[in-house]
């Protein structure tokens, strides 16, 4: 059976992560707290905020701009959209 978070993205109890995301007293928090969906919803927003950013995950200052993007998707309900962004069809 798989353990249950109550979301703090989509707020209801739903089936959470198999394991933390990362090390560290963030990673455990969203353990504790995030959904596998939320995390799935997370990974579509990070790779479209990649894409229209241009940036590169090697350089320290991109890691930085997606943690903070990340926090504010799962834990503050933002999920806003760089400037000039439209969905592909």
């Amino acid at each position: 059976m798989s353990r249950t978070v109550q979301c703090a993205k989509l707020g209801k109890e739903m089936p959470g992560l198999v394991r933390a995301p990362f090390p560290g007293e963030l990673g455990q928090r969203i353990f504790d707290h995030v959904s596998q969906e939320a995390w799935n919803l997370w990974m579509a927003q990070q790779t479209m905020l990649i894409n229209e950013h241009r940036l590169s995950v090697i350089d320290p200052q991109a890691r930085q701009f997606l943690e903070e993007k990340m926090i504010q998707f799962l834990f503050e309900g933002s999920d806003e959209k760089p400037e000039g962004y439209t969905p592909q069809a």
